[in-house]
Protein backbone atom coordinates (compact mmCIF):
# COMPACT_ATOMS: atom_id res chain seq x y z
CA UNK A 1 0.00 0.00 0.00
CA UNK A 2 1.57 3.24 -0.63
CA UNK A 3 2.13 5.62 2.05
CA UNK A 4 0.13 8.97 2.31
CA UNK A 5 2.76 11.55 3.96
CA UNK A 6 0.77 13.35 6.59
CA UNK A 7 -0.58 16.82 5.59
CA UNK A 8 -3.08 19.06 7.19
CA UNK A 9 -5.63 17.91 4.34
CA UNK A 10 -7.47 15.26 4.38
CA UNK A 11 -9.47 12.94 1.91
CA UNK A 12 -11.94 15.52 2.17
CA UNK A 13 -9.58 17.67 -0.91
CA UNK A 14 -9.35 16.75 -4.39
CA UNK A 15 -5.81 18.56 -4.78
CA UNK A 16 -3.44 20.77 -2.74
CA UNK A 17 -3.58 24.49 -1.94
CA UNK A 18 -2.50 27.04 -5.01
CA UNK A 19 1.15 27.62 -4.75
CA UNK A 20 0.53 31.47 -3.19
CA UNK A 21 -1.77 29.88 -0.55
CA UNK A 22 0.86 27.39 0.53
CA UNK A 23 3.29 30.28 0.81
CA UNK A 24 0.98 32.98 1.98
CA UNK A 25 -0.13 29.70 5.09
CA UNK A 26 3.08 28.51 6.23
CA UNK A 27 4.21 29.24 9.47
CA UNK A 28 7.00 26.75 9.42
CA UNK A 29 9.79 29.68 8.88
CA UNK A 30 9.04 30.65 12.32
CA UNK A 31 7.61 28.26 14.13
CA UNK A 32 10.55 25.96 13.44
CA UNK A 33 12.02 27.21 16.57
CA UNK A 34 8.85 25.07 19.09
CA UNK A 35 10.58 21.77 17.68
CA UNK A 36 11.89 20.70 21.33
CA UNK A 37 8.33 21.45 23.01
CA UNK A 38 6.42 19.47 20.49
CA UNK A 39 9.05 16.61 20.42
CA UNK A 40 8.88 16.92 24.31
CA UNK A 41 4.79 16.97 23.80
CA UNK A 42 4.91 14.24 21.43
CA UNK A 43 6.64 11.82 23.75
CA UNK A 44 4.42 12.86 27.02
CA UNK A 45 1.56 12.17 24.76
CA UNK A 46 2.82 8.44 23.24
CA UNK A 47 3.52 7.65 26.86
CA UNK A 48 0.33 8.41 27.68
CA UNK A 49 -1.13 6.43 24.08
CA UNK A 50 0.57 3.30 25.43
CA UNK A 51 -1.30 3.85 29.28
CA UNK A 52 -4.64 3.69 27.96
CA UNK A 53 -3.73 0.98 25.54
CA UNK A 54 -3.13 2.77 22.19
CA UNK A 55 0.16 1.91 21.60
CA UNK A 56 2.03 -1.47 22.22
CA UNK A 57 5.36 -1.31 24.34
CA UNK A 58 7.16 -1.89 21.25
CA UNK A 59 5.69 0.92 19.56
CA UNK A 60 6.10 3.60 21.98
CA UNK A 61 9.91 2.46 22.03
CA UNK A 62 10.64 3.15 18.51
CA UNK A 63 8.39 5.95 18.54
CA UNK A 64 10.48 7.83 21.18
CA UNK A 65 13.32 6.44 19.78
CA UNK A 66 12.36 8.25 16.47
CA UNK A 67 11.81 11.25 18.16
CA UNK A 68 15.00 11.33 19.55
CA UNK A 69 16.77 10.66 16.84
CA UNK A 70 14.72 13.58 14.96
CA UNK A 71 15.77 15.69 17.98
CA UNK A 72 19.18 14.77 17.15
CA UNK A 73 18.91 15.55 13.16
CA UNK A 74 17.11 19.37 14.06
CA UNK A 75 19.98 20.13 16.65
CA UNK A 76 22.45 19.18 14.47
CA UNK A 77 21.22 20.98 11.60
CA UNK A 78 20.05 17.75 9.52
CA UNK A 79 16.44 18.16 9.18
CA UNK A 80 15.33 20.21 5.81
CA UNK A 81 11.71 22.15 6.75
CA UNK A 82 9.72 21.55 4.42
CA UNK A 83 7.12 24.81 3.86
CA UNK A 84 4.77 22.24 1.93
CA UNK A 85 4.36 21.01 5.56
CA UNK A 86 3.14 24.35 7.04
CA UNK A 87 4.08 24.05 10.12
CA UNK A 88 6.70 22.09 13.16
CA UNK A 89 4.17 19.64 13.98
CA UNK A 90 3.65 18.39 10.61
CA UNK A 91 7.69 18.64 9.47
CA UNK A 92 8.32 16.44 12.73
CA UNK A 93 5.19 13.70 12.12
CA UNK A 94 6.19 13.73 8.42
CA UNK A 95 9.83 12.65 9.48
CA UNK A 96 8.82 10.40 12.19
CA UNK A 97 6.41 8.36 10.22
CA UNK A 98 8.96 7.88 7.42
CA UNK A 99 11.74 6.19 10.09
CA UNK A 100 8.38 4.74 12.33
CA UNK A 101 5.40 2.95 11.03
CA UNK A 102 3.52 3.07 14.47
CA UNK A 103 4.33 7.07 14.04
CA UNK A 104 1.47 7.13 11.84
CA UNK A 105 -0.45 6.35 15.37
CA UNK A 106 0.67 9.44 17.18
CA UNK A 107 -1.67 11.81 16.24
CA UNK A 108 -4.23 9.69 17.81
CA UNK A 109 -6.76 12.34 20.18
CA UNK A 110 -4.18 15.47 19.22
CA UNK A 111 -5.15 17.96 16.99
CA UNK A 112 -2.90 20.58 15.84
CA UNK A 113 -4.95 22.74 18.24
CA UNK A 114 -4.07 21.66 21.12
CA UNK A 115 -0.65 20.79 20.40
CA UNK A 116 0.49 23.90 19.61
CA UNK A 117 -1.47 25.16 22.67
CA UNK A 118 0.72 23.10 24.59
CA UNK A 119 4.10 23.78 22.41
CA UNK A 120 3.66 27.41 23.07
CA UNK A 121 2.93 27.24 26.82
CA UNK A 122 6.30 24.61 26.97
CA UNK A 123 7.79 26.97 24.71
CA UNK A 124 7.53 30.34 27.02
CA UNK A 125 7.89 28.83 30.54
CA UNK A 126 11.19 28.02 29.70
CA UNK A 127 11.96 31.48 27.98
CA UNK A 128 9.89 33.42 31.06
CA UNK A 129 12.46 31.44 33.66
CA UNK A 130 15.38 32.44 31.79
CA UNK A 131 13.85 35.97 31.89
CA UNK A 132 13.27 36.42 35.53
CA UNK A 133 17.47 35.28 36.08
CA UNK A 134 17.84 38.33 33.09
CA UNK A 135 16.46 40.29 35.34
CA UNK A 136 18.21 39.46 37.98
CA UNK A 137 21.64 39.81 37.06
CA UNK A 138 20.26 43.50 35.77
CA UNK A 139 19.67 43.85 39.44
CA UNK A 140 22.60 42.40 40.65
CA UNK A 141 24.21 44.99 38.31
CA UNK A 142 22.42 47.78 39.66
CA UNK A 143 23.10 46.75 43.41
CA UNK A 144 26.84 46.60 42.84
CA UNK A 145 27.08 49.93 40.95
CA UNK A 146 25.25 51.50 43.83
CA UNK A 147 27.21 50.05 46.28
CA UNK A 148 30.69 50.82 44.91
CA UNK A 149 28.97 54.77 45.13
CA UNK A 150 27.11 54.38 48.11
CA UNK A 151 28.18 57.83 49.26
CA UNK A 152 28.03 59.83 45.95
CA UNK A 153 25.34 62.39 46.18
CA UNK A 154 23.70 63.85 43.01
CA UNK A 155 20.69 66.34 42.50
CA UNK A 156 17.10 64.33 42.40
CA UNK A 157 14.92 66.34 39.30
CA UNK A 158 11.53 66.51 39.18
CA UNK A 159 10.10 68.13 35.59
CA UNK A 160 13.97 67.23 34.91
CA UNK A 161 15.00 70.45 36.97
CA UNK A 162 16.99 70.15 40.20
CA UNK A 163 14.91 69.05 43.18
CA UNK A 164 16.00 67.86 46.10
CA UNK A 165 19.90 65.95 46.96
CA UNK A 166 19.67 62.14 46.89
CA UNK A 167 22.60 59.54 46.58
CA UNK A 168 23.36 58.15 43.39
CA UNK A 169 22.33 54.47 44.92
CA UNK A 170 19.07 55.77 45.89
CA UNK A 171 18.71 56.29 42.47
CA UNK A 172 19.93 53.03 41.37
CA UNK A 173 17.49 51.46 43.48
CA UNK A 174 14.47 52.86 42.35
CA UNK A 175 15.10 50.95 39.03
CA UNK A 176 15.77 47.57 41.65
CA UNK A 177 12.26 47.95 43.13
CA UNK A 178 10.41 48.44 39.61
CA UNK A 179 12.24 45.02 38.50
CA UNK A 180 11.55 43.42 41.75
CA UNK A 181 7.51 44.13 40.70
CA UNK A 182 8.44 42.90 36.94
CA UNK A 183 9.78 39.62 38.30
CA UNK A 184 6.71 39.64 40.85
CA UNK A 185 4.26 39.95 38.02
CA UNK A 186 6.51 36.86 35.29
CA UNK A 187 5.94 35.08 38.46
CA UNK A 188 2.34 35.80 38.35
CA UNK A 189 2.23 35.03 34.74
CA UNK A 190 3.97 31.86 34.87
CA UNK A 191 1.39 30.33 37.29
CA UNK A 192 -1.66 31.12 34.92
CA UNK A 193 0.07 29.64 32.04
CA UNK A 194 1.40 26.25 33.97
CA UNK A 195 -1.70 24.24 32.86
CA UNK A 196 -1.60 21.30 30.49
CA UNK A 197 -4.03 21.95 27.44
CA UNK A 198 -3.28 18.64 25.58
CA UNK A 199 -6.40 16.50 25.36
CA UNK A 200 -8.72 19.38 24.11
CA UNK A 201 -8.21 18.32 20.72
CA UNK A 202 -9.76 20.46 17.92
CA UNK A 203 -12.23 21.96 20.58
CA UNK A 204 -14.24 19.18 22.00
CA UNK A 205 -11.42 16.41 23.40
CA UNK A 206 -11.75 12.83 22.99
CA UNK A 207 -14.23 9.63 22.85
CA UNK A 208 -10.65 7.68 24.27
CA UNK A 209 -9.92 7.36 27.97
CA UNK A 210 -6.99 10.01 27.89
CA UNK A 211 -5.06 10.27 30.81
CA UNK A 212 -4.44 14.04 31.22
CA UNK A 213 -3.04 14.14 34.61
CA UNK A 214 -0.76 12.10 33.43
CA UNK A 215 0.50 13.76 30.40
CA UNK A 216 0.44 17.15 32.61
CA UNK A 217 2.99 15.62 35.53
CA UNK A 218 5.13 14.36 32.48
CA UNK A 219 5.72 17.74 31.58
CA UNK A 220 5.71 19.80 35.01
CA UNK A 221 2.12 21.31 34.75
CA UNK A 222 1.89 20.73 38.16
CA UNK A 223 1.43 23.06 41.33
CA UNK A 224 3.48 23.13 44.39
CA UNK A 225 2.37 20.11 45.93
CA UNK A 226 3.31 18.19 42.69
CA UNK A 227 -0.26 17.76 41.76
CA UNK A 228 -1.04 18.16 38.09
CA UNK A 229 -2.68 20.76 36.62
CA UNK A 230 -4.36 20.67 33.03
CA UNK A 231 -7.44 23.47 31.58
CA UNK A 232 -10.78 23.06 32.37
CA UNK A 233 -12.68 23.81 29.17
CA UNK A 234 -11.71 22.25 26.31
CA UNK A 235 -12.56 25.27 24.07
CA UNK A 236 -10.90 27.52 26.14
CA UNK A 237 -8.26 25.57 26.29
CA UNK A 238 -7.37 25.60 21.92
CA UNK A 239 -8.37 28.93 21.65
CA UNK A 240 -6.79 30.75 24.83
CA UNK A 241 -3.73 33.26 24.36
CA UNK A 242 -4.23 35.20 27.75
CA UNK A 243 -1.14 34.13 29.10
CA UNK A 244 0.55 35.24 25.67
CA UNK A 245 -0.54 38.87 26.59
CA UNK A 246 0.32 38.91 29.94
CA UNK A 247 3.74 37.87 29.24
CA UNK A 248 3.90 40.16 26.65
CA UNK A 249 1.94 42.84 28.79
CA UNK A 250 4.79 41.97 31.65
CA UNK A 251 7.69 42.18 28.49
CA UNK A 252 6.31 45.69 27.61
CA UNK A 253 6.36 47.30 30.95
CA UNK A 254 9.98 45.72 31.76
CA UNK A 255 10.65 47.28 28.37
CA UNK A 256 9.32 50.76 29.73
CA UNK A 257 11.45 50.92 32.71
CA UNK A 258 14.28 50.03 30.87
CA UNK A 259 13.87 52.78 28.83
CA UNK A 260 13.39 55.54 31.86
CA UNK A 261 16.62 54.26 33.04
CA UNK A 262 18.08 54.23 29.50
CA UNK A 263 16.94 58.25 29.25
CA UNK A 264 18.58 58.48 32.75
CA UNK A 265 22.17 56.56 31.19
CA UNK A 266 21.73 59.47 28.45
CA UNK A 267 21.59 62.48 30.34
CA UNK A 268 24.35 61.54 32.98
CA UNK A 269 26.53 60.13 29.98
CA UNK A 270 25.90 63.48 28.36
CA UNK A 271 28.41 66.19 28.38
CA UNK A 272 26.05 68.37 30.25
CA UNK A 273 25.58 66.01 33.13
CA UNK A 274 29.15 63.91 32.64
CA UNK A 275 27.72 61.99 35.74
CA UNK A 276 28.86 58.49 34.44
CA UNK A 277 31.29 57.44 31.90
CA UNK A 278 30.04 53.83 29.70
CA UNK A 279 33.05 51.52 28.53
CA UNK A 280 33.79 51.59 24.92
CA UNK A 281 31.95 47.89 24.73
CA UNK A 282 28.67 49.79 25.31
CA UNK A 283 29.30 52.80 23.07
CA UNK A 284 29.76 53.70 19.16
CA UNK A 285 31.74 56.67 17.31
CA UNK A 286 30.36 58.84 14.51
CA UNK A 287 31.09 58.18 11.13
CA UNK A 288 31.81 62.15 10.77
CA UNK A 289 32.93 63.40 14.52
CA UNK A 290 35.84 61.86 15.93
CA UNK A 291 35.70 63.08 18.85
CA UNK A 292 32.08 61.38 19.08
CA UNK A 293 31.09 58.38 22.21
CA UNK A 294 27.29 57.20 21.60
CA UNK A 295 25.39 55.88 24.36
CA UNK A 296 23.80 53.22 21.45
CA UNK A 297 22.77 50.37 23.74
CA UNK A 298 20.69 52.93 26.23
CA UNK A 299 19.42 54.55 22.60
CA UNK A 300 18.62 51.28 20.84
CA UNK A 301 16.52 49.97 24.10
CA UNK A 302 14.85 52.93 24.58
CA UNK A 303 13.90 52.37 20.98
CA UNK A 304 12.95 49.07 21.02
CA UNK A 305 10.62 49.68 23.66
CA UNK A 306 7.81 50.88 21.10
CA UNK A 307 8.83 47.40 19.48
CA UNK A 308 7.74 45.45 22.11
CA UNK A 309 4.70 47.74 22.88
CA UNK A 310 3.47 47.34 19.25
CA UNK A 311 3.25 43.45 19.83
CA UNK A 312 1.34 43.55 22.60
CA UNK A 313 -1.40 45.92 21.03
CA UNK A 314 -0.88 43.80 17.75
CA UNK A 315 -1.71 40.43 20.09
CA UNK A 316 -4.71 42.56 21.70
CA UNK A 317 -6.09 43.63 18.09
CA UNK A 318 -5.46 39.92 16.85
CA UNK A 319 -7.86 38.55 19.17
CA UNK A 320 -10.35 40.87 19.81
CA UNK A 321 -13.09 39.94 17.56
CA UNK A 322 -12.40 35.83 17.31
CA UNK A 323 -15.13 33.40 17.85
CA UNK A 324 -14.73 30.05 19.90
CA UNK A 325 -12.68 28.17 19.01
CA UNK A 326 -9.68 27.99 17.11
CA UNK A 327 -9.28 30.47 13.85
CA UNK A 328 -6.36 30.46 11.66
CA UNK A 329 -5.55 34.08 12.82
CA UNK A 330 -4.10 33.06 15.62
CA UNK A 331 -1.15 31.58 13.42
CA UNK A 332 -0.43 35.66 13.73
CA UNK A 333 0.14 35.27 17.62
CA UNK A 334 3.82 33.69 17.21
CA UNK A 335 5.83 35.62 15.47
CA UNK A 336 4.81 38.83 17.98
CA UNK A 337 5.37 36.53 20.84
CA UNK A 338 8.69 35.44 19.61
CA UNK A 339 10.10 39.01 18.52
CA UNK A 340 9.01 40.19 22.44
CA UNK A 341 10.72 37.53 24.07
CA UNK A 342 13.41 37.77 21.70
CA UNK A 343 13.77 41.69 21.94
CA UNK A 344 13.21 41.87 25.71
CA UNK A 345 15.74 39.88 27.19
CA UNK A 346 18.55 41.24 24.56
CA UNK A 347 17.77 44.90 26.17
CA UNK A 348 17.65 43.22 30.27
CA UNK A 349 21.01 41.55 29.18
CA UNK A 350 22.86 43.84 27.35
CA UNK A 351 21.51 46.45 30.25
CA UNK A 352 23.02 44.27 33.16
CA UNK A 353 26.50 44.07 30.98
CA UNK A 354 26.35 47.93 30.19
CA UNK A 355 25.96 48.69 34.00
CA UNK A 356 28.44 46.46 35.34
CA UNK A 357 31.00 48.35 33.63
CA UNK A 358 29.61 51.93 34.11
CA UNK A 359 32.36 54.38 36.39
CA UNK A 360 30.68 57.33 38.27
CA UNK A 361 32.28 60.96 38.28
CA UNK A 362 32.07 61.73 41.55
CA UNK A 363 33.45 65.22 40.95
CA UNK A 364 31.11 65.61 38.75
CA UNK A 365 28.21 64.14 41.04
CA UNK A 366 29.12 66.24 43.88
CA UNK A 367 29.78 69.56 41.99
CA UNK A 368 26.22 69.04 40.61
CA UNK A 369 24.72 68.27 44.14
CA UNK A 370 26.84 70.87 46.02
CA UNK A 371 23.67 73.48 44.43
CA UNK A 372 22.73 75.32 47.20
CA UNK A 373 19.17 75.15 46.25
CA UNK A 374 18.45 71.95 46.36
CA UNK A 375 17.99 72.27 49.91
CA UNK A 376 15.31 75.21 49.56
CA UNK A 377 12.63 72.63 51.02
CA UNK A 378 14.58 72.16 53.88
CA UNK A 379 14.59 75.94 54.84
CA UNK A 380 10.96 75.83 55.40
CA UNK A 381 11.33 72.46 57.27
CA UNK A 382 13.57 74.66 59.42
CA UNK A 383 11.31 77.28 59.46
CA UNK A 384 8.36 74.48 60.07
CA UNK A 385 10.58 73.50 63.21
CA UNK A 386 10.52 77.18 64.32
CA UNK A 387 6.82 76.66 64.57
CA UNK A 388 5.64 78.12 61.17
CA UNK A 389 2.89 77.09 59.39
CA UNK A 390 4.26 75.01 56.40
CA UNK A 391 2.35 77.10 53.42
CA UNK A 392 3.87 80.08 55.24
CA UNK A 393 7.51 78.49 54.77
CA UNK A 394 7.12 77.77 51.26
CA UNK A 395 5.98 81.49 50.77
CA UNK A 396 9.03 82.59 52.95
CA UNK A 397 11.94 81.15 51.23
CA UNK A 398 9.74 81.52 47.81
CA UNK A 399 11.14 85.47 48.37
CA UNK A 400 14.47 84.46 49.76
CA UNK A 401 14.90 82.31 46.57
CA UNK A 402 13.43 85.28 44.52
CA UNK A 403 16.38 87.51 46.56
CA UNK A 404 19.08 85.11 45.51
CA UNK A 405 18.47 85.56 41.96
CA UNK A 406 18.02 88.82 41.76
CA UNK A 407 21.84 89.75 43.79
CA UNK A 408 23.73 86.30 41.65
CA UNK A 409 23.83 84.45 45.02
CA UNK A 410 23.52 81.08 46.17
CA UNK A 411 21.44 80.12 49.42
CA UNK A 412 24.34 79.35 51.25
CA UNK A 413 25.95 82.71 50.89
CA UNK A 414 22.61 84.54 52.21
CA UNK A 415 24.47 86.01 55.94
CA UNK A 416 21.97 85.05 58.71
CA UNK A 417 20.93 89.00 59.06
CA UNK A 418 19.52 89.14 55.39
CA UNK A 419 18.26 85.93 56.10
CA UNK A 420 16.31 87.91 59.00
CA UNK A 421 15.47 90.92 56.70
CA UNK A 422 13.07 89.15 54.99
CA UNK A 423 11.41 86.97 57.96
CA UNK A 424 12.77 87.43 61.57
CA UNK A 425 12.03 83.77 62.16
CA UNK A 426 15.50 83.05 60.78
CA UNK A 427 18.02 82.88 63.37
CA UNK A 428 21.77 82.80 63.81
CA UNK A 429 21.51 78.62 63.35
CA UNK A 430 19.84 79.06 59.13
CA UNK A 431 23.27 78.90 57.74
CA UNK A 432 23.63 75.35 59.29
CA UNK A 433 20.78 74.03 56.96
CA UNK A 434 23.12 74.32 53.79
CA UNK A 435 25.28 71.66 55.00
CA UNK A 436 24.97 68.78 52.28
CA UNK A 437 26.14 65.42 54.42
CA UNK A 438 23.87 67.01 57.90
CA UNK A 439 21.00 67.18 55.41
CA UNK A 440 21.29 64.06 53.95
CA UNK A 441 21.62 62.46 57.23
CA UNK A 442 18.46 63.61 58.61
CA UNK A 443 16.79 61.84 55.85
CA UNK A 444 15.76 58.49 57.58
CA UNK A 445 12.60 58.47 56.95
CA UNK A 446 12.14 54.62 55.66
CA UNK A 447 12.21 54.71 52.08
CA UNK A 448 14.00 57.86 51.86
CA UNK A 449 17.34 59.10 50.50
CA UNK A 450 19.36 59.44 53.80
CA UNK A 451 22.73 57.53 54.29
CA UNK A 452 21.39 54.86 56.87
CA UNK A 453 18.28 53.61 55.25
CA UNK A 454 20.64 53.52 51.66
CA UNK A 455 22.72 51.29 53.50
CA UNK A 456 19.95 49.54 55.03
CA UNK A 457 18.40 49.16 51.63
CA UNK A 458 21.79 47.94 49.98
CA UNK A 459 22.09 45.37 52.71
CA UNK A 460 18.53 44.19 52.08
CA UNK A 461 18.88 43.89 47.89
CA UNK A 462 22.78 42.06 48.52
CA UNK A 463 20.83 39.43 50.87
CA UNK A 464 17.52 38.96 48.62
CA UNK A 465 19.81 38.94 44.93
CA UNK A 466 22.64 36.55 46.47
CA UNK A 467 23.30 33.14 44.73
Amino acid sequence: MKKIAPTSRSGRFDRGPAEEVARFSESISFDWRLWRHDIAGSQAHARMLRKIGVLSASELKAILRGLDAIAADIAAGRLRWDPALEDVHMNIESALSKRVPAGAKLHTARSRNDQVALDIRLWLRDELNALREDVRNLQRALVGLASRNADVPIPGYTHLQRAQPVFFAHHLLAYVEMLERDSSRLVDCRERMNECPLGSGALAGSTLPLDREFVAVELGFVDAAGRPRVTQNSMDAVCDRDFMIEFCAAAALIAVHLSRLSEDVILWFSSEFGFIRIDDAYTTGSSLMPQKKNPDVAELTRGKTGRVVGNLVSLLTLLKGLPMTYNRDLQEDKERLFDTTDTIRACVRLMGGMMEKVTVREDRCRAAAADSTLLATDLADYLVKKGMPFRKAHHVVGLVVGRCEKTGKGLHELSASEFRSLDPAFGADVCSTFDLARALSRRNVIGAPGARQVRKQLARWSKLLRG
